[in-house]
């Protein structure tokens, strides 16, 4: 590897890409594939209208000549460059070449470090949004793209691209194949036309982040963080705005809708504008007054059903010295009567980091669009319900539609949204109905222990049931008792407490292979006791509740013990003193130091008398919960959440944190009133500690203000 990297080495560039002010925006590798002065890298890496730099190895700058050839959907480019003397080209491979498994070499400059070296194999082949991609395993950072992927003989098999989002040590290269073609029929851009391909029309749009600003076609796209506060950035129209009253619109469609973006006016070509924008799904309508948020003033904020999410949304204001009108997807929102600012430029706006794009901006007396009377609306608002199945539709029918093209689109993407939002609330509500049935399981179990002692067994086991599995309770409460069976026929006769035990362990751990689990310990399947049964592998608390029921119908006495961050049992003789037991490590016996040894490793503290209690059956159903309400938490899986409480909650009604956890998780997924019965119970019972006004105030909350919709 060492005596390849040498040799390709010699044949790597780094690509400087500049921004605003010539400074360093951008640090990406390329690699020379002719002698005369071709280099090949990713587009993304030299960007669109910014200027670059070619460095070799030697630390020799190269004047680019012409970007020789380019694709976008590729992610490809090919660089001119001027050179006196021969450079030294890889040679290009063939990608289909590559098996899998085949040891690779990738070289570039990861995290600025320059000519950085990385060995791994091909693991696999991709399609990724039509371009052929050789997958890498090794780690690839930013500073790698456009370097290449070569094999042991110092071929181009690919050119590195991009790094994996989900797995660390894992990378993707554009296959050296769909290279070839660009060399056979190139593109070539002169390189001083290549630095205004994008750059926004002078005459039309002024920008002072206008790095930040692209226009192709109808187009106008914006990203990066603009240079004022809150990363506000204006491109503000060239042509002379209309006397009052007049309109202006845009179609905007952001990347990020935790963004904003949108339109502005009256604006003194500074920190002074009104602007009109969704902002985190809301539209807002805000007055600046300066540079920074002290100086803004949100003149109305509010919810609107009308606009779509990731979609295009069209933006429309009527501007008059009354005041505002502001219009999203043809509906009036927000009407203000504010005239703090009263004349000046109109534009484009975006804050934060979003990248949008905006299309059809338009200033007038009377901003060109179709007419959106409220009876025209409806009566296609009519159309639309009574259109038949697609196998039945015919466009040529639709008179009205077609006449109103852009309204009538609009109002069907709204109605196709509609229906799929209730398509995803019926499909919740069968979740909640599936998952309701196991929840009334437990609930009766727990009722029943009144009566006789609590069925953990059958609890445990229902646990699996909360997340989909729809296993056969009573077929895997019948294998339990067979196993108990077939240890008792191992047992001779007036078999004492000890051989008894011993048979237990010798026939989980010996004979029937079960053990802790070594690999991917958070897996929600070692929490279902099924899955412990049938792959004979979990965690310690359902390893152990399996021991303490194969261990009751052996007519031995053990009980569960909930050691912080990890599960144990006790086993208590008729005669002798009580043994703990770790059952995650093959029955380990422990004493009470080593017990302590545990507490001080998960919790770095001294283990505490209570530590020692036993756990009720209530409590260890409690705690396998808990341990998957965990994982839910870290996956930011609310569905999966809600299901966990509900199953506590049915166990021990009086758990007022999880409640009010459930409260919230109910409101925030739409279950308004479901989240205030919730809140009707604390008010109730009135649990210690809990400050009602609280709750009150919160209700009235939840009534007058509309659950996000997820």
């Amino acid at each position: 590897v060492q005596q390849l990297a040498e040799r390709v080495r010699e044949s790597l560039v780094t690509i400087q890409s500049s921004g605003r002010e010539s400074g360093e925006q951008g640090l990406g590798t390329g690699f020379i594939i002719s002698e005369d002065g071709l280099i090949a890298t990713n587009l993304h890496v030299i960007g669109e209208g910014r200027g670059f730099t070619v460095q070799t190895h030697d630390k020799r700058t190269l004047a680019v000549e012409a970007v020789y050839a380019s694709d976008r959907d590729l992610d490809l480019a090919i660089l001119r460059v001027k050179t006196d003397d021969p450079l030294k080209p890889l040679e290009l491979g063939d990608s289909e070449e590559a098996r899998d498994g085949a040891p690779i070499v990738a070289m570039g400059t990861p995290l600025g470090l320059r000519y950085s070296v990385v060995s791994g194999v091909v693991s696999g082949r991709r399609d990724i949004e039509g371009r052929d991609m050789v997958q890498l395993a090794m780690p690839i950072e930013p500073g790698n793209s456009g370097g290449p992927v070569v094999d042991m003989r110092g071929r181009v098999i690919g050119v590195v691209t991009m790094k994996s989002l989900v797995a660390k040590n894992l990378g993707f290269a554009v296959a050296v194949n769909m290279l070839k073609p660009l060399l056979e029929s190139p593109n070539p851009v002169p390189w001083q036309r290549w630095l205004r391909i994008g750059r926004l029309d002078p005459n039309q749009w002024k920008s002072a982040d206008a790095d930040d600003w692209q226009q192709r076609g109808g187009r106008v796209l914006c990203s990066g963080t603009g240079t004022g506060f809150g990363g506000r950035s204006l491109c503000l129209w060239q042509m002379p705005t209309p006397e009052l009253p007049f309109e202006l619109s845009v179609r905007v469609k952001l990347n990020d809708e935790a963004g904003a973006a949108g339109l502005v006016f009256h604006s003194d070509g500074g920190d002074r504008h009104y602007g009109f924008y969704p902002s985190s799904r809301r539209m807002r309508l805000t007055r600046f007054e300066g540079p920074n948020v002290f100086t803004w003033k949100v003149l109305q904020e509010v919810d609107s059903p009308h606009y779509r999410t990731g979609e295009w949304n069209q933006l429309r204001v009527q501007v008059t010295a009354e005041g505002l009108r502001c219009f999203v997807n043809g509906h009036l929102v927000i009407e203000s009567d504010d005239t703090g600012l009263s004349s000046g430029q109109v534009g484009l706006a975006k804050f934060r980091n979003t990248a949008a794009e905006f299309q059809a901006f338009a200033c007038s007396k009377d901003t060109p669009g179709e007419a959106r009377d409220e009876a025209t609306v409806a009566e296609l608002r009519n159309i639309i319900t009574g259109l038949p199945a697609l196998e039945a539709w015919r466009l040529d029918e639709q008179n009205q539609l077609r006449e109103y093209p852009v309204t009538g689109s609009d109002l069907l993407l709204r109605e196709a949204a509609e229906l799929k939002r209730r398509a995803d609330e019926l499909e919740r509500m069968a979740a909640d109905v599936r998952a309701s049935a196991v929840v009334s399981e437990l609930a009766k179990l727990n009722a029943e222990s009144a009566e006789h002692d609590f069925d953990l067994l059958r609890a445990a086991l229902l646990i699996a049931n909360l997340d989909g599995e729809q296993i056969d309770v009573d077929a895997y409460v019948r294998y339990v008792e067979k196993m108990a069976s077939q240890i008792r026929e191992s047992l001779p006769d007036e078999a004492d407490e000890a051989t008894r035990l011993a048979a237990l362990d010798r026939y989980l751990f010996q004979e029937s292979g079960f053990h802790g689990s070594r690999f991917d310990y958070y897996h929600r399947a070692n929490s279902y006791l099924n899955r412990v049964l049938d792959d004979r592998v979990g965690l310690p608390i359902t390893l152990s509740v399996l021991y303490i029921e194969l261990a009751k119908r052996l007519e031995l006495s053990i009980e569960g013990v909930g050691l912080p961050g990890h599960f144990i049992v006790r086993h208590l003789p008729a005669d002798g003193d009580p043994q703990l037991i770790d059952v995650f490590h093959e029955a380990k016996r422990l004493s009470r130091d080593d017990a302590a040894r545990l507490v001080r490793e998960f919790t770095n503290r001294s283990m505490r008398d209570s530590d020692l209690e036993a756990s009720s059956s209530q409590a260890i159903v409690l705690r396998m919960l808990g341990n998957l309400r965990g994982l839910a938490e870290s996956s930011s899986d609310r569905a999966a959440l809600l299901r966990y409480l509900d199953a506590m909650l049915a166990i021990e009604p009086n758990l007022t944190a999880e409640r009010g956890m459930r409260a919230m998780i109910r409101f925030e997924s739409g279950r308004r009133q479901s989240a205030i019965a919730d809140l009707d119970w604390f008010l109730e019972h009135a649990p210690d500690g809990l400050e009602l006004d609280r709750i009150r105030q919160l209700r009235a909350y939840f009534e007058q203000r509309d659950p996000p919709r997820p």
